[in-house]
C-alpha cells in the first residue's frame, strides 16, 4: 500500500498502480498524528456489499431493492466504521453517504433477529435507542429513515423519526414500545430529552448527518446539548458533502483517533459531480419566470427543482408557474409540515414534476429522475450551490443546472466561481427570448411561456391528500389550512361549540352603561365654582346630609361653546351651603386658547 501518498500529492491512479498500490485507496498521515486520511480514486469495481463484510440479513433486504455494489464512499466507510472507528466521511452529492453511516449504525445495534441466530444475548437487547443520528432539516430526516428502514426490514430494526411539526403523542407512545436507532432533529430532540421521555445514555454510535451544518453557529450549541446526554465512550460519525478545514478541527473536539475518508470517482476531479452539465446566465428579475417557464419545456426534461433564497419568493413562483399550467408544488418554512409532506409526496410520485423550494431541500433529498435544477437566485456561498445542484445528476444519472444571476448579484457570483474553480467568471446576459437558450437548453423553437393545455397531463398536487399530523404551533397550523383550501376556517370540536356559545352570549341581557363621575374638585373662598364659558356646567343640587340612600347627582357635559376665541370666563353662583351639607365640588377648568397664543 503507498502509505505516504495523498490526494493533495497529486498521486495518479496509474502512478499507484505503478508502485504496486491497490487501485481503491491511498493513505497518509493527517497533520498532528490525529486520526488518518483516505482517500480513493478508483476505477468502479464490481464488489458487493456482501464483500464488504455486512449481515446476510442486511444484504439480502439491499438487494430486495435492487441495491448491489457500493459506491465508493461506501466501500471505504464500511470497512473502518464496522471496527467501531470514528470516521469523518466526505463525498459528492448522490454517491451514497447515507448509506454509507446507515449500514455501520444496522450492523452495531441488536435485535431481536440477532438472538434468534446466535450472534447475541438476552442481556443485549435494549428497548432504548443504540443509535442516533442528527439531520438538520425535517425532509432529510424522514428520508434517512425511509432508506434505514429499506435496510434493515429483514432483521427488523426499529428505526423511528423524531422532528417537529408533528404531534409529541405519537412520538412518545413509539419511543415506549421501543426503538433501535433515532433519526431526529435538534430541536425536537432536545424537547423530548427535557421531558425525560427520550434515554439517550446508551447510544453505543451517534452520527452528524449534513456535518458541516450540524457544527455551524445555528446549530452548534443544541448538537454541543445533545452530545453531553450520550455515554462518553461511543462511535462518532460526521458525513458530509463540504467539509471545510475549521468544521474538521472543531469535529474532532468530539472525535477520537477519526479516520477523514474522502471518495470520487476517477474522472470526477472537480468540486462538482461532472455528470451535471452547469449553465449560468445573468438574467433580469422581471423576465425570470417566463425563462424558467421555457426551460421547462425543454427536450428531455424529468422531473424539476427550482431554488429561492426567501419563502416569499418561493410561494410567489411556485403560484405563477401553477397559473401558466404547470404542475407545481412549492416547500418553504412558511408552509405546515403536512402541506410541505404532501408537496414531497407528489412529486416523488409524479403527481407534480415541478418542486419549487427553499434550501430546506437542498440537502440530502433524493428524488429518482430529476433532470434539472434551477436556482432561481444566486446562492449566498459555494457550499449552497454545490449541495442545490447535487439534487441532480446523482447515482451516475445525468443532469442539469441551470443558474440565473442578477446584475446585482455578480460579484457574489463570481466568488462563487472562484471557489470552486468554475469557468464562468462573466456570465452571458441572457434573456426568454435569447437564441442561444433555445440552443443551450434544447428548447424547441417557437415555445412560449405557455404549457400547451395538451402537455398538461400531471394530476397537480390536489390529488394528494395532506396528512394530519397533529401539527404543533400557530405558523404550521395555518400553514397546513392554507394548502388544504381551508385558511381561517374552524374545524374540530370548536366548529361545533362556536355557535352554541355565540347564541349564549346573544341571550345575556344588555348590561346598562356605566356611570362615570368626577372625583376631585373642591369649593373656593368665597364657595363660588368658576369654570370657563365654553365648558360650563349645570349647577349641582345640594343633597341633605340626613337623607339616607340618596345619590349624588350626576354631572353632565354640554356641548363645546361656538365662542371658542375669547377668554371670558362666567362665574356660577351657587346657593349658600347648609349646615351638614356636603362641600360644593369645583371644577377643573381648561382656559380656550386663542389664535394669538
Amino acid at each position: 500500500m503507498c502509505d505516504l501518498v495523498s490526494d493533495e500529492s497529486g498521486c495518479s491512479a496509474a502512478r499507484c498502480r505503478s508502485r504496486g498500490c491497490p487501485p481503491a485507496l491511498s493513505l497518509s498521515a493527517p497533520p498532528h498524528g490525529r486520526g488518518s486520511t483516505l482517500s480513493t480514486t478508483a476505477e468502479p469495481t464490481k464488489t458487493t456489499f456482501r464483500d464488504l463484510g455486512i449481515l446476510p440479513e442486511t444484504a439480502e433486504a439491499l438487494e430486495a431493492v435492487g441495491i448491489i455494489h457500493p459506491f465508493p464512499i461506501q466501500e471505504m466507510t464500511l470497512p473502518v466504521a464496522l471496527t467501531g472507528h470514528d470516521v469523518i466521511g466526505q463525498a459528492k452529492t448522490g454517491t451514497g453517504k447515507t448509506l454509507g453511516f446507515g449500514l455501520p449504525l444496522i450492523e452495531r445495534v441488536v435485535v431481536r433477529a440477532d438472538v434468534d441466530a446466535g450472534r447475541a444475548t438476552e442481556e443485549q437487547l435494549s428497548d432504548g435507542p443504540q443509535a442516533l443520528i442528527v439531520v438538520p432539516t425535517r425532509e432529510l430526516c424522514t428520508q434517512v429513515t425511509n432508506d434505514l428502514q429499506t435496510a434493515g426490514k429483514v432483521r427488523d430494526v426499529r428505526v423511528l423519526a423524531i422532528y417537529g411539526g408533528r404531534a409529541y403523542e405519537p412520538q412518545v407512545e413509539a419511543l415506549k414500545k421501543g426503538v433501535d436507532i433515532i433519526v431526529g432533529t435538534p430541536g425536537r430532540l432536545l424537547d423530548l430529552a427535557g421531558q425525560r421521555k427520550l434515554d439517550l445514555s446508551k447510544v453505543k454510535a451517534l452520527v452528524l448527518d449534513e456535518a458541516d451544518e450540524m457544527l455551524d453557529l445555528g446549530f452548534l450549541p443544541d448538537v454541543e446539548k445533545i452530545i453531553t446526554m450520550l455515554p462518553a465512550k461511543r462511535q462518532t460519525l460526521l458525513f458530509s458533502a463540504t467539509m471545510p478545514g475549521q468544521v474538521i478541527s472543531l469535529a474532532r473536539r468530539y472525535m477520537s483517533q477519526p479516520t477523514h475518508i474522502r471518495a470520487a470517482a476517477p474522472d470526477d476531479t472537480g468540486h462538482t459531480v461532472a455528470n451535471t452539465t452547469q449553465h449560468i446566465f445573468r438574467a433580469h428579475s422581471l423576465d425570470k419566470v417566463e425563462m424558467v417557464a421555457r426551460i421547462l419545456q425543454a427536450d428531455g426534461r424529468g422531473l424539476a427543482m427550482i431554488f429561492c433564497r426567501t419563502k416569499r419568493t418561493a410561494a410567489d413562483v411556485a403560484d405563477q408557474l401553477t397559473q401558466r399550467g404547470f404542475a407545481a408544488g412549492a416547500v418553504h418554512g412558511d408552509l405546515g409540515q403536512g402541506a410541505r409532506e404532501q408537496a414531497l409526496r407528489a412529486f416523488r410520485a409524479g403527481k407534480v414534476d415541478v418542486l419549487v423550494c427553499t434550501d430546506v431541500a437542498a440537502r440530502g433529498i433524493d428524488v429518482e429522475g430529476v433532470t434539472h435544477v434551477i436556482n432561481y437566485q444566486c446562492t449566498e456561498d459555494e457550499k449552497t450551490y454545490l449541495h442545490r445542484i447535487g439534487r441532480t445528476g446523482r447515482a451516475g444519472a445525468f443532469g442539469t443546472a441551470v443558474t440565473l444571476v442578477d446584475w446585482d448579484d455578480i460579484p457574489r457570483w463570481q466568488l462563487i466561481n472562484k471557489a470552486l474553480d468554475l469557468k464562468f467568471p462573466d456570465p452571458e446576459e441572457t434573456y426568454s427570448t435569447s437564441p442561444h437558450l433555445y440552443e443551450l437548453l434544447k428548447i424547441a423553437p417557437g415555445t412560449t411561456g405557455v404549457l400547451p393545455r395538451s402537455e398538461r397531463t400531471r394530476a397537480g398536487l390536489k390529488a394528494e391528500e395532506i396528512e394530519d399530523l397533529g401539527e404543533t404551533g400557530g405558523r404550521g397550523a395555518r400553514g397546513s389550512a392554507a394548502a388544504g383550501g381551508a385558511r381561517g376556517r374552524r374545524s374540530g370540536p370548536a366548529a361545533t361549540e362556536a355557535p352554541a356559545a355565540e347564541a349564549a352570549v346573544a341571550e345575556r341581557p344588555a348590561r346598562a352603561p356605566r356611570e362615570r363621575r368626577r372625583t376631585r374638585g373642591g369649593s373656593t373662598a368665597d364657595g363660588a365654582v368658576v369654570v370657563d364659558e365654553a365648558a360650563a356646567v349645570t349647577e349641582a343640587v345640594p343633597v341633605e346630609a340626613g337623607a339616607e340612600g340618596d345619590a349624588p347627582r350626576r354631572r353632565r357635559r354640554r356641548p363645546r361653546s361656538a365662542a371658542a376665541g375669547t377668554e371670558t370666563a362666567a362665574v356660577v353662583e351657587a346657593a349658600p351651603a347648609a349646615e351638614g351639607d356636603a362641600p360644593r365640588r369645583r371644577t377643573r377648568t381648561r382656559r380656550a386658547v386663542t389664535d394669538e397664543s
